[in-house]
């Protein structure tokens, strides 16, 4: 199974990355997690700059979602709600249809756990028409304190709540 993982935060030393990170080495066995890293290079989203002459990074996402099995997304809240930049990516998959019936797990992770960004990822997937795992998805409340210094999540609730989420997207894509 072939996962695009995306991080909702463009920092660096984000929460929201060290725990796609951690995915990586939390995943099941045939599960090969990508991290997509350049959220960041998005131009704002603009219905005339769409269609099959769209800027290349956008074709460079369309392009990673269509070649994977299933996506992972996980977001930090920014004003009660997912930040701008995760949302603009998602704008851009609404005319091409990529996460259309596409398996998906989702993650809020904030100092207050981030159930309002959460809701609005939530929502958003739902207008794309993305079809959310069963148990695929998760609210990490005070989520700095459970990723240590160097990246690694500190916390084996996390990991056992990262590692059922994973298992929930495997069971989506099998068809579960």
């Amino acid at each position: 199974m072939r996962i695009l993982a995306i991080s909702g935060s463009l920092r660096i030393s984000s929460t929201n990355t060290s725990l796609v990170r951690a995915a990586t080495t939390l995943a099941p066995e045939n599960m090969h997690i990508m991290i997509y890293t350049e959220l960041g290079t998005l131009p704002p989203f603009s219905p005339e700059l769409d269609g099959d002459d769209a800027p290349a990074s956008v074709k460079e996402l369309r392009a990673q979602i269509q070649s994977s099995d299933g996506v992972l997304i996980c977001t930090p809240e920014y004003a009660y709600g997912m930040p701008g930049s995760l949302k603009n990516a998602l704008d851009w998959t609404v005319s091409s249809g990529d996460l259309h019936g596409k398996p998906l797990v989702a993650i809020s992770a904030s100092p207050g756990g981030g159930e309002r960004a959460l809701a609005s990822l939530l929502l958003t997937l739902q207008a794309l028409n993305a079809k959310v795992a069963e148990g695929g998805t998760l609210s990490i409340f005070n989520a700095r304190a459970k990723v240590d210094a160097h990246g690694n999540v500190a916390d084996e609730a996390t990991v056992k709540d990262l590692k059922a989420i994973l298992e929930a997207l495997a069971r989506a894509i099998a068809g579960e």
